[in-house]
């Protein structure tokens, strides 16, 4: 039984201990595939916290292991990603006042704090509400982040000895200061690109970012590069930090928690959201589901594991996952092997990882986040969804002149306002039926015809209390302006009736009266059950001459058919008897003798 719980709180390790043997073959090569491209990748991202690059190696080995006990991806990697390292330095940057030793305090207490909520919301089983941020909000959050990464790194490539903070400033200083680039520096970002080009061009499958970061060190470690004034990430071979390094928190003031807050969450949400788009999509491809909340647990944990071992926030690395995946990884077991690979070069390599030149790191980042970018996909929501198109593009300049906290924050609340106003204003359609009898919506022109005397109403939200209103009065609209007063009028309950609102019922009180006064029989089509008890609670007379509560549209339309056919029957009915009484009367009066009638004088 406790092995049950245990392997229930932990699943990854139920399908570690029903491994297949046959797999081990395709998960250590996926594994040492996913440590070539996560090594340089890693420490590149780490620059952009602007602390020791090495700590990014740090944030990769205890989650790697820690999201393969207790995830349910198969395929899924975690690690730094540009986008949770982008958030992270754009809150603690400015709160350090420009001391490396506080950016590290800050960046693991946030990673912390994230983890905490990430593990509460998995409690709560808020798995779902991450869905909040849309894929035109992602999209364009995505692209703005790639922008700025790339935006920031033109000062290594070029060997600018400083910067300015803004993104503006930053493109706009560039023009001006071309003829103050660093020329051995140049040359090195110029060679590191080639290089990273030439293998993606001639040999696809091989680890371009590796190969071109093992070149790049050699040469520095090999030719002192150091000397020729290039920036490497430690300019005294040996004085890397040690494994698992330890920071001092002796200087860490409690208030600072405030300021974390807000951004934590903000985090938290960005990266599950980025999370369960690479799990489900990698999911979706192998034929497999995940469980949302124990993404969320596990998200959380291996947050809490990256902060204990001094090192920052991690989310899904979408472009290690695609490793995995192209090389037919088939367990989590390739996250453990990618791990154990990563502390071994940490163990023995750390002297010869000082040696990396900080450019070719910048051009490793660049050629990453090019990855990220797709405007195209911005651009296609223009004749698919402007709504899209709209959020999608607000969010991408909202990054770029805001930064990406308050991007991020302008985003979510257009996205939020958006909402309402679909909510608060719904479309809405009368339908009918085809040739087939079949119930559509009625367009011009699209052949749909109503049925005479019966109004079909779709309301597209759930009625609640600050749309109820609404409704009421476009049904009113609908029933008043109609070229013939309907009969009966009925609503898809289905798609609108959701849950027992008082105010909704009381709405719905008032309607079936002013409609009793206008001659129209109010129908609701769906959800009987729930429906005859929500009225019952509400305590609404349930009277047929004024509401019927019916399965669906399709027996509403039948029963609706049914009746006026008993009625015209009923009609013909007394047509035919008042015809036979005209009849007998006729008769009665040609059958009295002649003679018996008076005559007028």
């Amino acid at each position: 039984m406790n092995g049950k719980r245990i392997i229930k709180w932990m699943p990854g390790l139920g399908l570690l201990f029903n491994y297949k043997r046959e797999y081990f073959g395709y998960d250590l090569k996926a594994g040492l595939s996913v440590a070539a491209v996560a090594l340089p990748v890693a420490i590149a991202y780490t620059e952009l916290l602007g602390i020791n690059a090495i700590v990014g190696l740090y944030a990769c080995i205890f989650p790697m292991i820690i999201y393969a006990l207790f995830g349910t991806s198969r395929q899924l990697i975690t690690g730094p990603d540009a986008a949770t390292c982008a958030v992270i330095a754009a809150v603690v940057i400015p709160l350090s006042a420009g001391d490396e030793n506080t950016r590290w305090q800050l960046a693991i207490i946030m990673t912390a704090m994230t983890g905490f909520w990430c593990i509460l919301a998995s409690h709560f089983r808020l798995g779902a509400f991450t869905d909040f941020l849309s894929r035109p909000i992602l999209q364009g959050l995505l692209n703005g982040v790639a922008i700025t990464i790339m935006v920031g790194q033109i000062s290594k490539v070029f060997g600018f000895d400083t910067s300015p903070d803004h993104l503006i400033e930053k493109l706009i200083e560039v023009p001006f200061r071309l003829m103050d680039a660093h020329l051995p520096t140049v040359l090195m970002s110029a060679i590191t690109l080639a290089l990273l080009l030439g293998i993606r061009y001639f040999r696809s499958r091989w680890p371009a970012p590796l190969i071109a970061m093992v070149v790049m060190t050699y040469l520095s470690w090999q030719f002192d590069l150091a000397s020729y004034g290039i920036a490497i990430v430690n300019k005294e071979a040996g004085n890397v930090d040690l494994f698992l390094p330890v920071v001092s928190m002796s200087g860490f003031h409690p208030s600072v928690l405030r300021e974390l807050l807000v951004p934590s969450i903000n985090l938290a949400v960005i990266s599950f959201v980025s999370f369960m788009m690479t799990a489900r999509s990698f999911a979706s491809k192998n034929g497999y589901d995940v469980d949302a909340d124990q993404e969320l647990k596990a998200l959380g944990i291996a947050n809490i594991a990256a902060a204990l071992s001094q090192g920052f926030a991690v989310s899904a690395a979408s472009s290690r996952t695609a490793v995995n995946d192209s090389v037919g990884g088939k367990t989590q077991l390739v996250s453990i092997i990618a791990a154990l690979v990563i502390l071994l070069v940490l163990l023995f390599m750390t002297d010869f990882l000082a040696y990396i030149p900080l450019s070719s790191l910048g051009i490793v980042l660049i050629v990453s986040s090019w990855s990220l970018l797709s405007i195209r996909h911005i651009w296609s929501y223009r004749k698919r969804n402007k709504q899209a198109f709209t959020l999608a593009s607000f969010t991408l300049l909202a990054v770029l002149l805001a930064g990406l906290i308050n991007g991020i924050g302008f985003a979510v609340l257009l996205g939020l306002l958006q909402f309402l106003r679909i909510v608060f204003r719904p479309s809405d359609q009368l339908l009918g039926i085809d040739e087939q009898g079949m119930v559509h919506s009625m367009n011009k022109d699209n052949g749909i015809e109503p049925i005479e005397g019966l109004m079909m109403y779709r309301f597209n939200s759930p009625l609640t209390y600050f749309n109820v209103g609404y409704f009421k009065k476009r049904v009113l609209q609908l029933v008043d302006s109609a070229p013939q007063r309907p009969a009966w009028l009925a609503v898809d309950a289905a798609v609108s009736f959701t849950y027992d609102d008082v105010s909704v019922f009381a709405a719905i009180d008032e309607l079936i009266r002013e409609l009793r006064i206008k001659g129209v029989k109010l129908v609701l089509a769906g959800r009987r059950t729930e429906l005859n008890r929500w009225i019952e609670r509400n305590r609404i007379s349930l009277n047929e001459d004024d509401l019927i509560i019916a399965p669906d549209l399709y027996f509403v339309i039948r029963l609706y058919q049914s009746r006026q056919q008993i009625k015209e029957k009923q009609k013909e009915a007394r047509k035919e008897a008042l015809k036979q009484e005209a009849e007998n009367n006729e008769s009665s009066i040609s059958e009295v003798p002649i003679e018996s009638q008076t005559s007028i004088p």
